[in-house]
């Protein structure tokens, strides 16, 4: 990589009919991938698939122009050019000459495009009335850290076993009609080279275990539920027989789904529990944190649609504003390990474009006082804070890593019920809402067109406030009983809403997930959809929270037709 970088600097170059002088790339950066993954998938105590594979991926960016104004941040007429260069599959074998070759001609085409682009995006801007004066990229001090490589161990564990054991607990639920428990297990080493100096070598290992199951109600009505735990490394995941205690939750919640009836709309106070509320901050605060401008766009179309998925901040612009309650702070710290014991899998030491991870105070007192940034700046900020982060050579979006949102006003979690409940009598209300988990449909749906039918109908609400709850309980407050009730979407709580929040309580509660990497979701209100196969992990850390009033509305999900007959009996695994 280092003797192709220096021949690329020194002697790549472009002449262009009637023009002095020829054109060279000012920044070139190349990205090698190396992974060693396991996936094992499993249904009802079958293992379904069980695969291992070793793989390297390159990625080679060039870029023409200059800090100022260059190729990249542009969506052309032709679609999205100059984010990333070429990618492409390269061996596995530590062969100098094979490698060298396949970023030769990566290096050519990227460079090569980068140029077509450069000419698109400068005729298109000279017909602006007004062009930004925000650079396209940021300089970085060049960093060198090279971490010893890390050998994979598979041998501590069976895997194919432990996936069998865990997913034959859904043996006791024949009225599921389909589920998968995947277990997902990646070592994965990154290297970065770029023109300016940077070289990176550092490992990066996760771990997860995932489980979508759905089932019908009497109804028809189509329902589905997810387990989901994440670790540091694959030795951490938990024991056969914690993953079988959760997944037995998950599906009782799903049986009892089935028998609740559906939502009805709604319009009162709505407590979120912490287990609800920290998956709900990362779905509104993810989008609000991100400084960098959005791309130029040819097209008004993308634009709008980039924008439909919150994809452009409500906060650029509002630095020293109120954005949160007075008494909220939010930080976000790459370098936290655990929170009260509870591991957090957002760190890391170096970003995904060579910058050092910094501690961010993102909010103090309510007020506005940082933004993510990338090496993309953005109208407030101009240089990168360490949080351009990417999965699988994507383009790097300041992603959060560990987020923390604190509250110098908080009330037991006993307390903030009694307000609930008060509130609920005051407004006279038969009954008032409280939701105890929120849905993640990447994982809770199994088939594609049944996301892509959610995503058209969810897709466009998503930056303005549609949520999706999934454990939702009806609460009478002139007895406390509870109902749980199905099919529910929440409409319009987006950041505004969350400026007002009426009570917080003191239950934190860190949550692990996975940033959705997904071209278009990266960023927008759908990025907090992940999952192992394609995100970056991330926590959160955020206690329970109270609204005085949102709308909540009924009859989700279109009905079906039911199996004609019983489900056939199982019996326990053996």
């Amino acid at each position: 990589m280092r003797d192709e970088m220096a021949r690329a600097k020194t002697r790549l170059e472009l002449k262009i009919p009637g023009t002095d002088q020829p054109v060279r790339p000012y920044y070139l950066e190349y990205r090698l991938l190396d992974l060693d993954v396991r996936e094992v998938v499993a249904e009802f105590g079958t293992v379904f698939s069980s695969t291992h594979a070793r793989n390297r991926f390159m990625d080679v960016e060039a870029r023409v122009g200059s800090y100022k104004l260059d190729s990249s941040n542009f969506v052309s007429d032709d679609g999205f050019r100059g984010f990333i260069g070429p990618t492409g599959s390269v061996g596995i074998d530590r062969d100098y000459d094979s490698l060298r070759q396949d970023l030769w001609i990566a290096t050519d085409q990227a460079f090569k495009e980068a140029v077509e682009t450069y000419s698109r995006k400068r005729a298109y801007l000279s017909s602006l009335a007004r062009q930004s004066d925000i650079n396209d990229l940021s300089k970085a001090a060049p960093v060198q850290l090279i971490e010893p490589l890390v050998a994979p161990d598979w041998t501590s564990r069976n895997w194919d076993q432990e996936a069998r054991e865990t997913s034959a607990t859904l043996r006791a639920f024949p009225q599921i009609y389909e589920s998968r428990v995947t277990y997902y297990l990646v070592y994965a080493t990154e290297y970065l080279l770029t023109s300016e100096g940077t070289e990176i070598r550092q490992n990066r290992t996760y771990a997860a275990i995932e489980s979508g199951m759905n089932a019908l109600a009497d109804d028809g009505v189509p329902l589905n539920h997810f387990y989901a735990t994440y670790a540091r490394r694959p030795a951490d995941l938990p024991s056969v027989e914690t993953v079988r205690k959760g997944i037995n939750v998950t599906a009782s919640e799903l049986m009892a789904l089935r028998a609740a009836p559906a939502a009805q709309d709604y319009t009162g106070p709505v407590l979120f529990e912490a287990r609800a509320a920290a998956p709900l901050l990362a779905q509104i605060l993810g989008p609000a944190v991100n400084g960098a401008r959005p791309p130029v766009s040819f097209t008004p179309v993308m634009e709008q649609l980039l924008s439909g998925l919150g994809g452009k901040s409500d906060w650029v612009g509002r630095i020293g504003a109120r954005v949160l309650p007075a008494s909220v702070s939010l930080v976000d710290d790459p370098g936290a390990k655990d929170f009260n014991g509870r591991p957090l899998l957002g760190g890391y030491a170096v970003d995904s474009e060579g910058v050092r991870a910094e501690k961010v105070t993102l909010v103090e007192n309510g007020n506005l006082r940082g933004e993510l940034m990338s090496r993309r700046p953005g109208p407030d900020f101009g240089d990168s804070n360490g949080h351009g982060r990417a999965a699988f050579l994507n383009d790097a979006k300041p992603t959060m890593s560990n987020l923390f949102f604190t509250s110098t006003e908080t009330v037991s979690p006993a307390e903030l019920k009694k307000k609930f409940l008060d509130s609920c009598r005051a407004e006279k209300l038969p009954y008032c809402v409280i939701v105890r988990e929120m849905d993640n449909p990447t994982l809770s749906l199994l088939h594609q067109e049944d996301f892509s039918e959610l995503l058209a109908s969810f897709g466009g609400g998503a930056g303005t406030g549609d949520r999706l709850p999934l454990v939702v309980y009806r609460v009478y407050p002139d007895t406390g009983r509870e109902e749980m009730i199905r099919g529910s979407r929440i409409i319009g709580l987006n950041t505004r809403a969350l400026r007002n929040v009426a009570g917080i309580g003191s239950d934190n509660f860190a949550y692990n997930y996975m940033q959705s990497q997904v071209t278009g979701f990266a960023g927008t209100a759908l990025g907090a959809f992940g999952s192992a196969q394609g995100g970056v992990p991330a926590s959160i850390v955020a206690p329970s929270l109270l609204f005085e009033e949102l709308e909540v509305r009924g009859a989700r999900g279109e009905a079906k037709r039911l199996p004609l007959l019983p489900p056939p009996p199982m019996s326990a695994m053996k």
